[in-house]
């Protein structure tokens, strides 16, 4: 039933208090209705404007102020916005409470933005804040009266909390409360009753299991309390008398009464379904795992390391995943460099039952194998990875296992050993799910990962939750509610991550190059694309930023989508480039020599560096093209600088450079890029001009003819190599978009596209690097040819000196 529409004539407020407060409409469109107004898709149209506009979109003038609003720090809206400023003495204690109740919008360096909607009061309950206590603690801080809707809406959201949750038992999921007459009230929803697995079954009731107590492992309680508890002997001990005993256990038997639970069994591949569709008529489920009295499933032995000591946040984090004793599925957003992979392994020594890892690529999956060896005692025995080349799982009954998404959505026949790894997978209940890079698995091919495995509690991580495709919404029903997202500044201002300048460098056109521009047709076409990102001032102004950041000292690493514009980059300046073409044993040399030569400065990157690459070294990043408006691209690629750097300059210690061919698209999409960044507080400062590059004689294409060369070595390029590049699994590529039906077309390409190798040339093998990075024969790339010759020369020198 949609929602009774206002009168035009009527006051908001009243409206807001008397139909919503008098009980007119149901339960269900109630709080549909509020759900509706305070949700984030609601606000959708008003963030298509720019950040300051979208924050007078209302008119609050009938929102009267409190006498003494100057000492309050913030406004709470009419539709559940929330305003809060950064300058308050109040600030610290109030941005404390908001990021318990509300999601943050935007936190730029004197203003910050929140919302309440219903997911976000959902985890406060969760956490144990009370509806009263919310109203209460917004009063307190607000420099309004708090409006009728807004108290029904933390009121409705709240009451819903904890009345059904979902369950995993014996890999069969069950929707589960103490209240039959909510479950038959489920059950006549039509979809709802679809989903149930068997139609015939009736509800199925047992004892509830008692709340058990926990402490998040790596905090300086959980290490005290290892410190304090001392076994017990038992001869100390004096024996109460029998009949005392007997007295107390009747007594407990009066006070505890045995609580029961109902429950009905639903279709895994349903889980989405019914979660979403319980929201939309009011019950929203709870996800939790008590996982103290799960007696079905081994535990793993499993705990942190003496020295492993878990940050302030990352312990804010884990506070929302573990509350009551149980652990809540949700997703926690950390910046890159924050430390979200520790989260995830702290995560897995909480839980201490079998764990699967899901990463977007093999060299993820490497990565995260050596980070639970070097942060917890777990046993190299009981942690397996499964990749394309690697087929292991753990002999014991419980271990780690750390694969890809890849691994498990591709469909098709696969081989013995993969067949057999994989029902090793689906045939077992996993204590835990830890998606890396969640953000990917709103995508089609990687959704059904998520009821494939059969898990008790999963946990979603990623430094940037975005989609361009508006399907990141679907990750409260794939994953769960959003349980924490770091304020990116304040890492920043504490020395967590990295201080870092980001700057938009304008370059004009030349007029050949512009010319060309314009009279290419077709506002995407890739030969027009290319023809902005080889505009020879933006390539002077890239060998300039690369030049004066040497001289500092500074690692350079350059960014570029199109492969035929990287290698042109790579090549006339003479430093190593990677791309998707790049052989695994080619990678790890330049990658090494990046870390450990002062020679090599600085490498080109394809957009196969904008994930799972960890470079600290890096205190400079230029981007000459990228993958149109991607917001996320965008964070990523600054992730790769955001590391926390050795050395401690004042001010700022890393930067980022955005290089965009002036009065061309790059402009319009370079500003709807940095939209998440500026919300996150980073301010991009706008340079039109580099002072000094006039007076650089060695800078390239300073002559006509050599700008005229390149344009026709452009032009005559083929369109295959004017295209992005596309990368089995990369979430950019087109290769992810819905498959059209199979017909004749005529289309540009490779022969690799006749062979079937498109898609198979970013292959991840499992070898031993130490190995592959002395196996440097056949080295195909004219840089290393160069560079390992240098070396010899150098050796036969020194040889014949002594």
């Amino acid at each position: 039933m949609p929602p009774k529409k206002r009168k035009a004539d009527a006051p908001p407020q009243e409206l807001d208090g008397e139909e919503w407060a008098g009980g007119e409409l149901s339960d269900e469109d109630t709080f549909k209705k509020l759900e509706d107004k305070f949700s984030l898709a609601n606000q959708k149209t008003f963030r298509e404007i720019d950040g300051a506009s979208r924050l007078f979109a209302h008119d609050q003038i009938e929102q009267a102020l409190k006498p003494d609003h100057a000492s309050r720090p913030m406004w709470v809206v009419e539709d559940g916005k929330i305003i809060l400023e950064s300058f308050s003495p109040l600030f610290a204690e109030a941005q404390d409470f908001l990021i318990n109740i509300a999601e943050p919008i935007s936190r730029v360096s004197r203003m910050h933005e929140y919302s309440l909607t219903a997911h976000s009061l959902f985890a406060a309950v969760s956490v144990g804040h009370t509806p009263d206590e919310i109203i209460n603690r917004l009063e307190k801080y607000s420099k309004v009266i708090l409006t009728a809707s807004v108290v029904n809406f933390i009121k409705k959201s709240s009451a819903a909390y904890g009345k059904a949750k979902i369950v995993l038992k014996k890999t069969l999921s069950y929707i589960e409360s103490d209240d039959p007459a909510l479950l038959r009230r489920l059950l006549q929803d039509p979809v709802i009753s679809s989903s149930v697995a068997d139609q015939n079954a009736t509800l199925i009731t047992e004892a509830a299991p008692k709340l058990g107590k926990m402490m998040i492992p790596g905090t300086k309680m959980a290490a005290g309390a290892n410190q304090v508890a001392q076994p017990v002997s038992t001869e100390e001990v004096t024996k109460a008398p029998d009949d005392m005993i007997a007295a107390l256990r009747e007594d407990d038997e009066e006070e505890e009464e045995e609580v029961q639970v109902h429950s009905f069994q639903i279709r895994s591949e349903a889980r989405e379904a019914v979660i979403k569709q319980c929201w939309e008529i009011g019950y929203p489920l709870t996800q939790e795992y008590d996982f103290n009295n799960d007696t079905e499933n081994p535990n793993l032995d499993i705990d942190l390391k003496p020295h492993a000591q878990i940050r302030y946040y990352q312990e804010k984090a884990l506070s929302k995943m573990f509350s009551n004793s149980r652990a809540r599925s949700g997703v926690i957003v950390l910046p890159c460099g924050a430390g979200k992979t520790l989260v995830g392994i702290t995560a897995a020594c909480g839980v201490k039952k079998s764990c699967i890892v899901l990463c977007n690529s093999t060299m993820s999956a490497l990565q995260w194998r050596s980070e639970f060896l070097k942060w917890s005692n777990i046993n190299s025995e009981d942690i397996a990875v499964l990749t394309s080349m690697e087929k292991n799982v753990f002999p014991h009954s419980a271990g780690i296992l750390i694969t890809t998404y890849h691994m498990l959505a591709a469909s098709g026949k696969r081989a013995h050993d993969t067949d057999k790894a994989l029902n090793f997978i689906k045939g077992r209940e996993w204590g835990l799910l830890i998606a890396d890079e969640v953000h990917i698995i709103p995508a089609a091919m990687f959704k059904k990962v998520t009821y494939a495995v059969a898990s008790h509690c999963k946990l979603g991580l990623t430094a940037t939750l975005l989609r361009e495709d508006d399907k990141i919404g679907t990750l409260n029903f794939l994953v769960g509610p959003k349980l924490y997202e770091a304020n990116w500044q304040e890492l920043s201002q504490q020395g967590h991550i990295a201080k870092v300048q980001c700057a938009e460098v304008w370059c004009r056109m030349t007029p050949e190059f512009y010319k060309e521009w314009l009279d290419t047709a077709g506002a995407n076409s890739p030969k027009k694309q290319l023809l902005a990102v080889l505009n020879p001032y933006k390539f002077q102004a890239c060998q300039f930023l690369i030049n004066y950041h040497a001289q500092r000292g500074d690692k350079i690493i350059v960014f570029s989508d199109n492969v035929y514009a990287l290698e042109k980059y790579g090549k006339k300046i003479g430093m190593p480039f990677i791309s998707g073409n790049t052989s695994q044993e080619e990678r790890l040399v330049i990658l090494e020599n990046f870390q450990h030569n002062d020679k090599i400065h600085t490498i080109f990157l394809s957009k196969i560096g904008d994930t799972s690459l960890d470079l600290p070294e890096a205190t400079c990043l230029i981007q000459i093209s990228s993958h149109y408006g991607s917001r996320r691209q965008e964070a990523q690629r600054l992730g790769r600088i955001l590391r926390a750097k050795r050395r401690n300059d004042e001010g700022f210690n890393a930067f980022f450079y955005s290089l965009v061919s002036k009065d061309t698209d790059e402009m319009q999409y370079a500003a709807r890029r940095q939209t998440f960044l500026v919300d996150q507080g980073y301010a991009f400062k706008i340079i039109t001009k580099l002072e000094g590059i006039e007076d650089r004689e060695d800078l390239f294409f300073r002559s006509l003819e050599d700008r005229k060369e390149l344009l026709t070595e452009v032009c005559l390029a083929k369109e295959s190599d004017a295209a992005e590049e596309r990368i089995a699994g990369d979430s950019f590529s087109t290769n992810l978009k819905k498959r059209r039906k199979k017909g004749a077309r005529r289309a540009a390409g490779t022969l690799a596209d006749l062979s079937g190798g498109t898609g198979m040339s970013y292959i991840e093998y499992g070898k031993n690097p130490n190995h592959q990075v002395k196996k440097n024969k056949g080295i195909k790339s004219g840089f290393l040819r160069k560079l390992n010759s240098s070396h010899t020369n150098a050796k036969k020198r020194r040889a014949a000196g002594d």
